[in-house]
């Protein structure tokens, strides 16, 4: 798992320099997902949060494509979200969470998503996020992402995980302890 909350504090100038073409990028690609934002006000941003562009780096690495989809006008931050075409490769195959994780006898996976998601100081995506985000395209038509479980149903042992197919967002549920070659997790990050 890359670095991220727990690691390196401030990316080098020319990694920053690296990550923000590719989110400014990324940014001017795709302007129905940030109508009305000013990517000068983004770039301004990330450079004065290092912590905050160490975690939008990680995502990036971890080929998330992270990208701006909104404003928080109550908290005054840009709100990032994990928008690649699929679940990032190497975020899949993972169980939910640690505790099932622990759980498992064999076979264990390599990480949870949620302990993943903690390491690069990102959080999984809610079930509402998730569906916002396809209204800004579609997404995992050919993956899974597990998304930010509630507590009624992972206190059963359950976790919740989304696609996009026949043209809709479908939510499914599987015990956490589960994991899947193309079911990983995306994320958001506020700025």
């Amino acid at each position: 798992m890359p670095a991220g909350k727990n690691g390196p504090s401030r990316l080098s100038e020319a990694d920053l320099k690296k990550l923000l073409l590719k989110l400014r990028t990324r940014f001017m690609e795709n302007p129905s997902r940030h109508p009305e934002l000013a990517w000068s006000d983004v770039e301004a941003r990330i450079i004065s949060n290092p912590v905050k562009a160490n975690s939008l780096n990680a995502m990036e690495s971890t080929g998330g494509d992270p990208d701006v989809v909104g404003f928080d006008k109550s908290t005054e931050q840009f709100i990032f979200f994990d928008c690649s075409p699929e679940s990032p490769d190497s975020r899949r195959s993972l169980c939910y969470d640690q505790k099932a994780l622990q759980s498992r006898k064999e076979n264990k996976p390599k990480s949870s998503a949620m302990e993943f998601a903690t390491a690069i100081g990102i959080e999984l995506l809610t079930e509402e996020q998730y569906r916002y985000l396809q209204t800004l395209g579609h997404f995992d038509t050919k993956t899974s992402s597990w998304v930010r479980t509630p507590e009624s149903i992972r206190n059963l042992g359950g976790a919740i995980f989304c696609d996009y197919r026949f043209g809709r967002v479908f939510t499914y549920h599987n015990g956490a302890e589960s994991y899947y070659a193309a079911r990983g997790f995306r994320g958001v990050l506020s700025v």
